[in-house]
């Protein structure tokens, strides 16, 4: 009679950590995943051949530097260095496709601390209960301010209302089944919305709900600019609701445009015409603003097209920690 190995029927977990220029918070939160693993494995909910993965996103300090040293001093620790700066959504695809290669699940998190490391627990035990795709969901914001707790659920509505379908107060930090991946694998876009983007695979799913704390150290990556960056690449990836918004504003201006030459057509028949410059400026740059918020707004998605053509890589590895996990 041949004999199972316990730790062979359990699913192999890969915590996929996302790094740019994090050399002054990584030393912090290593453990805290670290030590989170340790607690998943000792519960027998993942394997002890489960791996911490840290992409490290073209930075410029030491972040390289501590992944390469972690590895060293843990065989749960490993790697990757892209060859440049890509964004934090490239990095994390680099993450989650790496994982692929060898996990059954993943988890991905940002390395600032402030997601709770908790949390995963209730992630992989909803992955036995059935779940493919776990969203790790934000119970409330009262430790932001109001402008930031106004503004980022500003920032869900709005993806909402222009047709992405996201989940409310969730950013990346997630779980995925082996198979979600591998159906994400075929997703070949250039520009990426990740939590817009993993609702489009299916699957089962479920959500975890935690609370979001302050930054351990160093400095957030994503300030106001880079979230209308975010919000606006998102909507225009994933949605042509500003397309069709574009075509009704300007059926709209196009009767009213009618009635006016109609209205304009009467006056002068009765003879009570009267030279009105005011409101021919006011029209003018009325219509010339709408119009420019237009072409803007078609030009974003030609800029997408034209680089989703050129089939470029999403992203390039240039070293790893290890060969083989």
């Amino acid at each position: 009679m041949v004999l199972m190995n316990v730790s062979n029927s359990l699913p192999v977990l890969c915590i996929v950590i996302p790094c740019y220029n994090e050399e002054a918070v990584l030393p912090i939160t290593s453990g805290l995943f670290l030590g989170e693993l340790a607690d998943l494995v000792e519960e027998k909910l993942v394997s002890d051949e489960s791996r911490i993965l840290f992409v490290d996103d073209g930075s410029n300090d030491a972040t390289w530097k501590l992944i390469r040293s972690l590895a060293e001093s843990n065989v749960h620790y490993t790697g990757i260095s892209l060859s440049r700066n890509r964004g934090h959504q490239n990095a994390l695809l680099a993450g989650l496709m790496e994982a692929r290669e060898f996990c059954d699940i993943s988890i991905s998190i940002d390395c600032d601390g402030q997601d709770d490391v908790r949390a995963m627990k209730d992630m992989v035990i909803a992955y036995h209960d059935g779940c493919d795709v776990v969203y790790g969901v934000r119970s409330s914001r009262k430790a932001d301010s109001l402008f930031k707790r106004t503004s980022a659920e500003g920032f869900y509505k709005l993806l909402n209302k222009m047709g992405v379908e996201a989940v409310f107060n969730h950013a990346d930090y997630r779980l995925l089944s082996k198979r979600v991946l591998e159906e994400f694998s075929h997703f070949e876009e250039v520009n990426l919305f990740l939590r817009g983007m993993v609702p489009l695979v299916g699957f089962r799913s479920s959500s975890v709900y935690y609370e979001r704390h302050e930054r351990i150290a160093g400095e957030s990556h994503y300030p106001l600019k880079k979230m209308v960056a975010l919000a606006l690449n998102g909507i225009t990836s994933l949605s042509t609701k500003p397309i069709r918004i574009i075509t009704m504003l300007g059926f709209f201006i196009s009767i009213l445009s009618l009635i006016g030459v109609i209205w304009a057509f009467v006056v002068l028949l009765m003879g009570k015409s009267v030279a009105g410059w005011a409101s021919m400026v006011s029209l003018v740059c009325f219509m010339g603003g709408i119009q420019m918020l237009s072409l803007g707004i078609i030009g974003e998605y030609v800029g997408k097209i034209y680089m989703e053509t050129k089939h470029r890589p999403r992203y390039i590895i240039s070293e790893r920690t290890s060969t083989k996990f």
